[in-house]
Protein backbone atom coordinates (compact mmCIF):
# COMPACT_ATOMS: atom_id res chain seq x y z
CA UNK A 1 0.00 0.00 0.00
CA UNK A 2 2.70 2.34 1.21
CA UNK A 3 4.35 1.56 -2.29
CA UNK A 4 1.46 2.17 -4.40
CA UNK A 5 0.28 5.57 -2.50
CA UNK A 6 3.49 7.13 -1.99
CA UNK A 7 6.47 5.57 -4.08
CA UNK A 8 5.40 4.51 -7.06
CA UNK A 9 3.40 8.19 -7.95
CA UNK A 10 6.81 9.29 -7.36
CA UNK A 11 9.34 6.75 -9.62
CA UNK A 12 6.14 7.63 -12.31
CA UNK A 13 6.40 10.76 -12.48
CA UNK A 14 10.08 11.59 -12.79
CA UNK A 15 10.30 9.20 -15.65
CA UNK A 16 6.99 9.73 -17.20
CA UNK A 17 9.09 10.37 -20.87
CA UNK A 18 11.35 7.32 -20.05
CA UNK A 19 10.11 4.56 -17.39
CA UNK A 20 14.11 3.23 -17.49
CA UNK A 21 15.09 6.09 -15.07
CA UNK A 22 12.89 4.31 -12.54
CA UNK A 23 14.70 1.50 -13.61
CA UNK A 24 18.10 2.29 -13.29
CA UNK A 25 17.69 4.64 -9.93
CA UNK A 26 15.67 1.28 -8.24
CA UNK A 27 18.70 -0.99 -9.58
CA UNK A 28 21.60 1.69 -8.36
CA UNK A 29 19.78 1.87 -4.65
CA UNK A 30 19.30 -2.17 -4.83
CA UNK A 31 22.92 -2.44 -5.77
CA UNK A 32 24.27 -0.38 -3.20
CA UNK A 33 21.84 -2.29 -0.33
CA UNK A 34 23.61 -5.34 -1.81
CA UNK A 35 26.99 -4.71 -0.85
CA UNK A 36 26.07 -4.68 3.04
CA UNK A 37 24.97 -7.10 4.90
CA UNK A 38 23.65 -5.34 7.51
CA UNK A 39 20.91 -3.22 5.26
CA UNK A 40 20.47 -6.68 3.43
CA UNK A 41 19.16 -8.27 7.24
CA UNK A 42 17.18 -5.20 7.70
CA UNK A 43 15.37 -5.76 4.10
CA UNK A 44 14.77 -9.34 4.64
CA UNK A 45 13.39 -8.84 8.23
CA UNK A 46 10.92 -6.13 6.57
CA UNK A 47 10.00 -7.54 3.31
CA UNK A 48 10.73 -11.84 3.36
CA UNK A 49 8.13 -14.17 3.96
CA UNK A 50 9.54 -17.30 5.18
CA UNK A 51 7.86 -20.98 5.65
CA UNK A 52 8.79 -24.55 5.57
CA UNK A 53 5.22 -25.10 3.37
CA UNK A 54 6.86 -22.98 0.29
CA UNK A 55 9.93 -25.06 -0.23
CA UNK A 56 10.29 -27.45 -3.02
CA UNK A 57 12.27 -29.57 -4.98
CA UNK A 58 12.34 -28.76 -8.90
CA UNK A 59 14.54 -30.31 -11.91
CA UNK A 60 16.93 -31.21 -9.06
CA UNK A 61 17.66 -27.55 -7.32
CA UNK A 62 15.92 -26.54 -4.24
CA UNK A 63 13.36 -23.30 -4.06
CA UNK A 64 12.74 -22.10 -0.76
CA UNK A 65 9.87 -20.66 -2.17
CA UNK A 66 8.36 -21.13 -5.26
CA UNK A 67 7.99 -17.53 -6.72
CA UNK A 68 10.73 -15.80 -8.70
CA UNK A 69 11.80 -12.86 -10.23
CA UNK A 70 11.96 -12.80 -14.33
CA UNK A 71 14.66 -11.94 -16.82
CA UNK A 72 14.83 -8.73 -17.99
CA UNK A 73 15.34 -7.10 -14.24
CA UNK A 74 18.69 -7.28 -13.47
CA UNK A 75 20.23 -7.71 -16.63
CA UNK A 76 23.89 -7.91 -15.18
CA UNK A 77 23.37 -9.55 -12.15
CA UNK A 78 24.63 -6.24 -9.69
CA UNK A 79 21.88 -6.57 -7.43
CA UNK A 80 20.93 -10.54 -6.67
CA UNK A 81 21.76 -10.39 -2.75
CA UNK A 82 19.51 -7.11 -2.31
CA UNK A 83 16.96 -8.91 -4.37
CA UNK A 84 17.32 -12.30 -2.40
CA UNK A 85 16.56 -10.55 0.50
CA UNK A 86 13.26 -9.36 -0.65
CA UNK A 87 12.35 -13.08 -0.39
CA UNK A 88 11.97 -13.87 -4.32
CA UNK A 89 13.10 -18.09 -4.14
CA UNK A 90 14.71 -17.76 -7.22
CA UNK A 91 15.93 -15.27 -9.64
CA UNK A 92 16.41 -15.48 -13.27
CA UNK A 93 18.95 -13.11 -14.50
CA UNK A 94 19.96 -11.34 -17.86
CA UNK A 95 19.42 -11.96 -20.67
CA UNK A 96 22.95 -12.18 -21.00
CA UNK A 97 24.75 -11.94 -24.88
CA UNK A 98 28.08 -12.66 -25.20
CA UNK A 99 29.13 -9.24 -26.42
CA UNK A 100 28.56 -6.12 -24.78
CA UNK A 101 25.21 -4.35 -26.38
CA UNK A 102 23.67 -1.06 -25.61
CA UNK A 103 20.47 -2.95 -27.01
CA UNK A 104 17.35 -0.31 -29.03
CA UNK A 105 17.45 3.46 -28.73
CA UNK A 106 15.43 4.96 -25.96
CA UNK A 107 12.94 4.99 -25.23
CA UNK A 108 11.89 1.68 -25.24
CA UNK A 109 9.64 0.70 -22.48
CA UNK A 110 6.14 2.31 -22.33
CA UNK A 111 3.72 2.08 -19.39
CA UNK A 112 -0.15 1.63 -20.22
CA UNK A 113 -0.93 2.00 -16.12
CA UNK A 114 -4.56 1.89 -16.73
CA UNK A 115 -4.22 -2.14 -18.01
CA UNK A 116 -1.26 -2.61 -15.67
CA UNK A 117 1.04 -3.27 -18.49
CA UNK A 118 4.15 -2.88 -20.69
CA UNK A 119 5.48 -2.69 -23.98
CA UNK A 120 9.80 -3.00 -23.86
CA UNK A 121 11.86 -3.54 -27.25
CA UNK A 122 15.04 -3.20 -25.01
CA UNK A 123 17.38 -5.63 -27.50
CA UNK A 124 19.00 -7.48 -24.32
CA UNK A 125 21.22 -4.30 -23.38
CA UNK A 126 24.02 -5.95 -21.22
CA UNK A 127 27.96 -5.72 -20.26
CA UNK A 128 28.58 -9.16 -21.80
CA UNK A 129 29.21 -12.42 -20.82
CA UNK A 130 33.15 -11.43 -19.81
CA UNK A 131 32.60 -8.49 -18.05
CA UNK A 132 29.39 -9.81 -15.81
CA UNK A 133 31.68 -12.74 -15.36
CA UNK A 134 34.55 -10.69 -13.71
CA UNK A 135 31.95 -8.63 -11.60
CA UNK A 136 30.67 -11.87 -10.24
CA UNK A 137 33.22 -13.30 -9.17
CA UNK A 138 34.10 -10.64 -6.42
CA UNK A 139 30.68 -11.03 -4.83
CA UNK A 140 28.84 -12.97 -2.71
CA UNK A 141 26.29 -15.29 -4.59
CA UNK A 142 23.04 -15.02 -2.91
CA UNK A 143 21.68 -18.07 -1.17
CA UNK A 144 18.79 -18.93 -3.25
CA UNK A 145 18.62 -20.09 -6.99
CA UNK A 146 20.16 -17.84 -9.70
CA UNK A 147 19.31 -18.71 -13.10
CA UNK A 148 20.80 -16.96 -15.96
CA UNK A 149 19.28 -16.14 -19.32
CA UNK A 150 21.17 -16.28 -22.35
CA UNK A 151 20.49 -15.04 -25.68
CA UNK A 152 22.06 -14.37 -28.83
CA UNK A 153 23.90 -11.40 -29.75
CA UNK A 154 22.18 -9.14 -32.22
CA UNK A 155 25.54 -8.73 -34.28
CA UNK A 156 26.25 -12.49 -34.05
CA UNK A 157 25.18 -13.95 -37.80
CA UNK A 158 22.05 -16.36 -37.07
CA UNK A 159 24.29 -19.46 -38.51
CA UNK A 160 27.07 -18.72 -35.18
CA UNK A 161 23.99 -18.53 -33.33
CA UNK A 162 25.19 -21.94 -31.24
CA UNK A 163 28.47 -20.77 -30.66
CA UNK A 164 27.50 -17.18 -29.04
CA UNK A 165 25.17 -19.44 -26.82
CA UNK A 166 27.75 -21.55 -25.69
CA UNK A 167 30.43 -19.07 -25.19
CA UNK A 168 27.80 -17.54 -22.65
CA UNK A 169 27.31 -20.83 -20.83
CA UNK A 170 30.75 -21.35 -19.99
CA UNK A 171 31.57 -18.00 -19.20
CA UNK A 172 28.44 -17.89 -16.16
CA UNK A 173 28.28 -22.00 -15.55
CA UNK A 174 30.34 -21.23 -12.00
CA UNK A 175 27.53 -18.93 -11.36
CA UNK A 176 24.22 -20.65 -12.23
CA UNK A 177 21.92 -23.06 -10.42
CA UNK A 178 20.45 -23.36 -13.64
CA UNK A 179 20.09 -21.76 -17.66
CA UNK A 180 17.26 -20.63 -19.72
CA UNK A 181 18.09 -20.51 -23.19
CA UNK A 182 16.10 -17.51 -24.16
CA UNK A 183 14.91 -18.15 -28.15
CA UNK A 184 11.68 -16.31 -27.57
CA UNK A 185 12.05 -12.12 -27.52
CA UNK A 186 10.41 -10.52 -29.71
CA UNK A 187 13.04 -7.65 -29.64
CA UNK A 188 16.45 -8.99 -31.45
CA UNK A 189 15.89 -9.98 -35.03
CA UNK A 190 15.61 -13.39 -36.07
CA UNK A 191 15.98 -14.87 -32.59
CA UNK A 192 12.30 -16.23 -32.32
CA UNK A 193 12.93 -18.21 -35.65
CA UNK A 194 15.33 -20.75 -33.25
CA UNK A 195 12.14 -21.75 -31.73
CA UNK A 196 11.59 -23.61 -34.79
CA UNK A 197 11.84 -27.03 -34.77
CA UNK A 198 15.02 -27.66 -36.64
CA UNK A 199 17.15 -24.85 -35.30
CA UNK A 200 15.79 -25.22 -31.60
CA UNK A 201 17.01 -29.42 -31.65
CA UNK A 202 20.66 -28.36 -33.13
CA UNK A 203 20.76 -25.24 -30.39
CA UNK A 204 19.65 -27.26 -27.64
CA UNK A 205 21.91 -30.58 -28.64
CA UNK A 206 24.87 -28.23 -28.05
CA UNK A 207 23.69 -26.64 -24.81
CA UNK A 208 22.78 -29.87 -23.48
CA UNK A 209 26.14 -31.43 -23.93
CA UNK A 210 27.96 -28.43 -23.46
CA UNK A 211 26.31 -28.46 -19.56
CA UNK A 212 26.55 -32.06 -19.45
CA UNK A 213 22.98 -32.52 -18.48
CA UNK A 214 22.43 -35.50 -21.02
CA UNK A 215 21.81 -38.61 -20.20
CA UNK A 216 21.46 -41.88 -22.56
CA UNK A 217 18.67 -44.17 -23.32
CA UNK A 218 19.64 -46.81 -21.51
CA UNK A 219 20.61 -44.66 -18.70
CA UNK A 220 23.91 -44.68 -18.96
CA UNK A 221 25.91 -40.84 -18.56
CA UNK A 222 28.34 -40.25 -21.58
CA UNK A 223 31.74 -38.99 -20.84
CA UNK A 224 31.05 -35.46 -19.07
CA UNK A 225 34.56 -34.60 -17.79
CA UNK A 226 34.65 -30.85 -16.73
CA UNK A 227 31.02 -30.54 -17.27
CA UNK A 228 28.95 -28.42 -14.90
CA UNK A 229 25.62 -30.74 -14.90
CA UNK A 230 23.63 -27.40 -15.08
CA UNK A 231 19.52 -28.06 -15.79
CA UNK A 232 18.94 -26.24 -18.66
CA UNK A 233 15.44 -24.98 -19.07
CA UNK A 234 13.76 -23.33 -22.24
CA UNK A 235 11.65 -19.95 -22.62
CA UNK A 236 9.14 -19.71 -25.52
CA UNK A 237 6.78 -17.06 -26.68
CA UNK A 238 3.06 -16.69 -25.71
CA UNK A 239 2.33 -16.40 -29.65
CA UNK A 240 3.19 -20.17 -30.82
CA UNK A 241 0.66 -21.86 -32.15
CA UNK A 242 -0.16 -25.49 -30.79
CA UNK A 243 1.29 -26.95 -33.44
CA UNK A 244 4.51 -24.89 -32.63
CA UNK A 245 4.23 -25.77 -29.09
CA UNK A 246 4.11 -29.36 -29.84
CA UNK A 247 7.25 -29.25 -31.99
CA UNK A 248 9.25 -27.62 -28.81
CA UNK A 249 8.03 -30.23 -26.77
CA UNK A 250 9.09 -33.08 -28.34
CA UNK A 251 12.51 -31.42 -29.10
CA UNK A 252 12.63 -30.81 -25.18
CA UNK A 253 11.77 -34.26 -24.32
CA UNK A 254 14.40 -35.57 -26.83
CA UNK A 255 17.30 -33.19 -25.48
CA UNK A 256 16.34 -33.71 -21.81
CA UNK A 257 15.53 -30.22 -21.52
CA UNK A 258 14.96 -29.82 -17.52
CA UNK A 259 12.39 -27.09 -17.65
CA UNK A 260 10.17 -24.56 -19.99
CA UNK A 261 9.14 -21.15 -19.21
CA UNK A 262 6.18 -19.96 -20.31
CA UNK A 263 5.48 -17.47 -21.75
CA UNK A 264 7.78 -14.49 -22.88
CA UNK A 265 6.32 -11.35 -23.90
CA UNK A 266 3.69 -11.30 -26.98
CA UNK A 267 2.92 -9.09 -29.96
CA UNK A 268 -0.69 -9.15 -29.36
CA UNK A 269 -1.53 -6.02 -28.32
CA UNK A 270 -5.25 -7.02 -26.82
CA UNK A 271 -6.17 -6.32 -23.79
CA UNK A 272 -4.59 -2.65 -24.24
CA UNK A 273 -7.64 0.01 -23.36
CA UNK A 274 -6.25 2.33 -26.49
CA UNK A 275 -4.46 1.86 -29.44
CA UNK A 276 -1.04 1.91 -30.00
CA UNK A 277 2.29 1.92 -32.54
CA UNK A 278 4.62 1.50 -30.38
CA UNK A 279 6.73 -1.99 -31.11
CA UNK A 280 8.12 -4.78 -28.51
CA UNK A 281 6.77 -7.20 -26.67
CA UNK A 282 3.70 -6.76 -23.86
CA UNK A 283 3.58 -8.00 -20.57
CA UNK A 284 1.49 -7.53 -17.31
CA UNK A 285 -2.19 -8.28 -17.00
CA UNK A 286 -3.49 -8.50 -20.64
CA UNK A 287 -0.70 -11.52 -21.25
CA UNK A 288 -2.35 -13.26 -18.13
CA UNK A 289 -5.07 -15.35 -19.80
CA UNK A 290 -2.79 -16.47 -22.73
CA UNK A 291 0.16 -17.74 -19.98
CA UNK A 292 -2.32 -19.64 -18.52
CA UNK A 293 -3.47 -21.33 -21.41
CA UNK A 294 -0.39 -22.07 -22.60
CA UNK A 295 0.81 -23.38 -19.04
CA UNK A 296 -1.99 -25.50 -18.66
CA UNK A 297 -1.48 -26.94 -22.17
CA UNK A 298 2.38 -27.65 -21.58
CA UNK A 299 1.53 -29.49 -18.27
CA UNK A 300 -1.32 -31.31 -20.21
CA UNK A 301 1.14 -32.69 -22.94
CA UNK A 302 3.76 -33.41 -20.88
CA UNK A 303 1.93 -35.06 -17.84
CA UNK A 304 4.46 -34.10 -15.50
CA UNK A 305 7.98 -35.23 -17.64
CA UNK A 306 8.90 -32.22 -17.48
CA UNK A 307 8.16 -29.14 -15.25
CA UNK A 308 6.96 -25.85 -16.26
CA UNK A 309 7.84 -22.13 -14.80
CA UNK A 310 4.33 -19.98 -15.09
CA UNK A 311 5.08 -15.87 -16.11
CA UNK A 312 2.92 -13.65 -17.44
CA UNK A 313 0.09 -11.29 -15.76
CA UNK A 314 0.46 -12.74 -12.44
CA UNK A 315 -0.38 -9.56 -10.14
CA UNK A 316 -1.81 -11.49 -6.93
CA UNK A 317 -2.77 -14.62 -5.19
CA UNK A 318 -5.26 -15.70 -7.26
CA UNK A 319 -3.42 -15.44 -10.55
CA UNK A 320 -0.54 -17.00 -8.99
CA UNK A 321 -3.30 -20.14 -8.41
CA UNK A 322 -4.95 -19.97 -11.62
CA UNK A 323 -0.91 -20.62 -12.87
CA UNK A 324 -0.30 -23.49 -10.08
CA UNK A 325 -3.69 -25.20 -10.99
CA UNK A 326 -2.95 -24.84 -14.89
CA UNK A 327 0.20 -27.05 -13.43
CA UNK A 328 2.99 -24.94 -12.62
CA UNK A 329 5.77 -25.94 -10.36
CA UNK A 330 7.02 -22.44 -9.83
CA UNK A 331 5.77 -18.90 -11.15
CA UNK A 332 7.43 -15.85 -11.96
CA UNK A 333 6.29 -12.18 -11.42
CA UNK A 334 8.33 -8.88 -13.37
CA UNK A 335 5.78 -6.46 -14.48
CA UNK A 336 3.75 -6.98 -11.56
CA UNK A 337 6.74 -5.99 -9.24
CA UNK A 338 7.18 -2.65 -11.04
CA UNK A 339 3.14 -1.85 -10.62
CA UNK A 340 2.37 -3.53 -6.90
CA UNK A 341 6.06 -3.26 -5.54
CA UNK A 342 7.89 -6.35 -3.43
CA UNK A 343 4.65 -6.09 -1.29
CA UNK A 344 3.16 -8.37 -3.89
CA UNK A 345 5.95 -11.10 -3.30
CA UNK A 346 5.08 -11.21 0.64
CA UNK A 347 1.31 -11.29 -0.30
CA UNK A 348 1.34 -14.21 -2.95
CA UNK A 349 4.07 -16.16 -0.90
CA UNK A 350 1.73 -15.58 2.18
CA UNK A 351 -1.62 -17.43 0.25
CA UNK A 352 0.18 -19.97 -0.98
CA UNK A 353 0.69 -21.27 2.89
Amino acid sequence: MLFKVFVRPVLFGLSADDPEKAHHWVMEQLAFVSRYQVLLKIVEAASAYKASALERDVFGVHFPNPVGLAAGFDKNGIALPALAALGFGFIEAGTVTRYKQPGNERPRIFRFSENDALINRMGFPNDGADTIREHLAEVPRPAIPIGWSIGKSKITPQEEAIDDYLYSLRKLSDFADFFTINVSSPNTPGLRKLQDKGPLDRLLQAVVLETGTIVLERGQAPSLQGKTGIPVLVKIAPDLSQEQIDDVIEVCLQRNIRGIVATNTTLSRSGLSKNTTENGGLSGRPLHKRAVEVVQYLCKTLDGRIPVIGVGGVFGPDDAKRMFDAGASLIQIYTSFIYEGPGVLRKINKSLV
